[in-house]
């Protein structure tokens, strides 16, 4: 699934794109794509797009009087569409400009059709569903933040990281960099971890976004999950980048769990089941 990285740097190509057109039609190919009734989405036609930005893992497409909210989910993409065919493969919506230039089409692979556009008011759109549950943007939440949000419930810091009620914009892959990164156990309790982990948190959220972030601008289109740079995501039996050991797996039926033994569990192995106590 596309995180924060990703998103960010294509809210940025598509509005250096698009900013400026004119909406003539909001076209939901599938009806399941639009995901609200109120308002309309031609209150927004023969509006020009100000700007797309970005809210956790959310594209906004900015219009006066309402904006639009994408979430691309595990296979969708918000895709530049200069042919307009009238049944694109895994077409599921299409913002249709007025003049010559291309359209934004939203694909989804499989068959889920989890991904989905949101029509919300403009001026309250941030604290309308789906929006209003969303937390503090990862990147942004400072060491002291960090604190309060980890004792606020104590579970595992993996969960903590992809729960985007807590902190919003990362997923699975940020997760296990981000773990690596603050050599922390992927199930280290968040009410353990005290200022000194909160603070080893928040650097390495950082450095995970801004490495995702710089690797993401060299592109002309979003990257795929096996492009992104990681040094333990997707790599189990490879060597760890910093020691040189394993990197190991915990696998759940719609996740894994990639961690070094020795850079974040003490040479301790996490158990490969549900309740994930250790194995000595």
């Amino acid at each position: 699934m596309p995180e924060l990285p990703e998103v960010q740097a294509h809210a940025e190509r598509l509005s250096d794109e698009f900013s400026g057109r004119v909406l003539a039609r909001f076209h939901p190919i599938k009806f399941t794509a639009l995901r609200t009734a109120v308002p309309a989405p031609d209150e927004a036609y023969g509006r020009a797009l100000l700007g797309v930005s970005r809210r956790g893992k959310y594209l906004l497409l900015e219009f006066e009087p309402v904006q639009f909210a994408v979430h691309l989910m595990q296979g969708g993409r918000l895709l530049v569409d200069r042919q307009q065919s009238q049944k694109p493969r895994g077409g599921q919506a299409r913002f249709v400009f007025e003049g010559d230039g291309p359209a934004l089409l939203l694909t989804e692979a499989g068959t889920e059709r989890r991904a989905g556009v949101w029509c919300l008011p403009a001026a309250t759109a941030l604290s309308t569903p789906p929006l209003d549950v969303l937390g503090p943007e990862a990147d942004l939440v400072t060491p002291a933040e960090m604190l309060e949000l980890l004792a606020a419930k104590n579970q595992r810091i993996h969960g903590f990281l992809r729960d985007q009620r807590s902190i919003a914009g990362l997923g699975r892959r940020l997760a296990n960099e981000i773990c690596h990164r603050a050599q922390l156990s992927p199930f280290a309790m968040t009410g353990k971890l005290g200022p000194t982990g909160a603070a080893a948190l928040v650097e390495a959220i950082r450095a995970a976004v801004d490495e995702g972030l710089a690797y993401e601008r060299t592109r002309t289109d979003m990257s795929s999950s096996k492009d992104r740079p990681s040094a333990v995501h997707g790599r189990a039996g490879e060597t760890c980048p910093v020691c040189r050991q394993v990197v190991r797996a915990v696998e759940y039926s719609g996740y894994t769990v990639n961690y070094c033994a020795s850079c974040q569990t003490g040479g301790k192995i996490l158990a490969d089941n549900t309740t994930s106590k250790f194995l000595k």
